[in-house]
């Protein structure tokens, strides 16, 4: 199926849950936020919700500073 991440489309497998696309994107143990058709995912869900085809996700990295 396709989805798009960022602007970009991307072809992942059907039972793809958001845990497993930080995985694929090797964004694992990254402090992120995650939206999903203009709606954010909780950090709790990441591993339950599972993606559709056509969805719009955009990832945000959490930057530190000062």
């Amino acid at each position: 199926m396709q989805i798009v991440v960022n602007g970009e489309i991307k072809t992942v497998n059907e039972t793809l849950t958001v845990q497993e696309l930080i995985e694929q994107l090797a964004l694992t143990g990254r402090r992120l936020a995650i939206e999903v058709n203009q709606a954010i995912v909780p950090r709790s869900q990441f591993g339950l919700y599972r993606l559709q085809a056509q969805d719009k996700i955009e990832i945000v990295h959490a930057i530190g500073g000062g």
